[in-house]
């Protein structure tokens, strides 16, 4: 759910980074920050879990362009991808007005990137929200590893895009694919809320 002040003139949009264990969500986050001029950015904020590498979660506001003169900020957030912190992905996921889908390219994950879509769709679910009205793409990382470890951008089209979504091969790692990601599904955000369809806070 997007935040409007009518003070400070800004919306504030939410993206969450969604995906298994150690598919480069988090590493994401990282290149960005590292990337962007320290007036564009606050603080990020980190807590890590004993158990998973990923990040507990991040976050990080951007300005990415106005509306009807507002600025335009939006908080990237990480879930964690391992299964037992899925309440905590639940919490992450509330008032999301967009979602990347961070996938291992490695032909060994595929059952893993199944799962974490199947268990998206049901947490969205479970918060009243058709997954089909909101925003998202989907990023195929690790595209760098050997060919012979990774499934080609075309399979992984066919073996998890069931909605046609916009997608983009990604070696985060490097940065490669990293920022057309976040600009892919900014662009989807910004271009529901010029139509009107999020839904708005105003503070």
């Amino acid at each position: 759910m997007s935040l409007v002040n009518f003070t400070t003139r800004e919306i504030t949009c939410k993206i969450v980074y969604y995906g298994p264990g150690r598919s480069g969500k988090t590493t994401n986050l990282q290149y960005v920050y590292a990337h962007v001029p320290d007036d564009r950015r606050g603080r990020m904020v980190s807590l890590a879990t004993q158990t998973d590498r990923t990040l507990f979660f991040d976050f990080l506001p951007l300005d990415l362009g106005t509306i009807s003169g507002f600025t335009t900020k939006f908080q990237l957030y990480t879930v964690p991808g391992q299964v037992y912190y899925n309440a905590t992905r639940k919490l992450v996921l509330q008032g999301a007005d967009g979602i990347v889908f961070v996938a291992d390219s490695q032909v060994r994950q595929l059952d893993e990137n199944l799962e974490s879509l199947r268990n998206l769709q049901a947490n969205v679910l479970e918060q009243g929200v058709d997954i089909r009205g909101l925003p998202m793409v989907l990023q195929f990382n690790k595209q760098d590893l050997p060919p012979e470890l990774i499934l080609a951008p075309g399979e992984l089209d066919q073996a998890l895009n069931f909605r046609g979504l916009t997608a983009f091969p990604a070696d985060a790692l490097h940065g490669a694919g990293v920022f057309e990601t976040l600009k892919g599904v900014a662009a989807e955000v910004l271009r529901r809320l010029s139509q009107g369809d999020g839904a708005v806070r105003r503070i």
